[in-house]
């Protein structure tokens, strides 16, 4: 194995990408400029035989499903030993996918929670902002009794009973960033 390229963020993985089209690539998620789920999708839509495992430290639900979802083939965390990460790259060269047990385990959790809208995961990032729900209609244009809705579905999908619960458990499941 040669390593023939490192990418400083998201938008230079994908001109490296394009320039080298490597066998199997590593990917991080979270990059500047361009995120790696954002460089992973611009990167499979143009090159459909792309192989990208994901090597981070980000182990959320969303995180796991997000870099999947877009292509990715494998999806190791950057603690993996020396080993798992070689098994890992061969599995991806020889066109399969790799799915540790713990990553998998949480990607089965994350499949059985119910989506969020478009519309809630705006009114979600407006509430880890800290913004209230005057200020999250003033920002959408909508009404504040409609945020209150989104709000109130927000919570049960989540799971949780109040606002910093649902912030909390968005944080740590990857759907937001502070």
């Amino acid at each position: 194995m040669t390593v023939i390229a490192h990418a400083e963020d998201g938008q230079q993985a994908i001109a490296l990408f394009r320039e080298y089209q490597p066998d199997v690539t590593l990917m991080d998620l979270r990059m500047p400029n361009v995120s790696g789920v954002e460089a992973i999708s611009v990167i499979c839509a143009e090159f459909k035989p792309a192989r990208i495992v994901v090597l981070t430290t980000y182990d959320g639900d969303e995180d796991i499903y997000r870099g999947l979802q877009t292509g990715a083939q494998g999806y190791l965390l950057k603690d993996a030993k020396p080993h798992e990460l070689l098994r890992a790259i061969r599995t991806v060269h020889g066109g399969q996918k790799y799915v540790p047990p713990e990553v998998g385990a949480k990607l089965v959790q994350r499949m059985s929670n119910p989506e969020l809208s478009e519309r809630e995961l705006s009114v979600l990032r407006l509430m880890a902002q800290g913004m209230s729900n005057l200020d999250i209609a003033n920002t959408l244009t909508i009404g504040e009794s409609t945020v209150k809705s989104h709000v109130n579905r927000i919570l049960s999908k989540l799971g949780v009973n109040d606002r910093t619960q649902a912030v909390i458990t968005a944080v740590k499941r990857g759907i937001v960033s502070l």
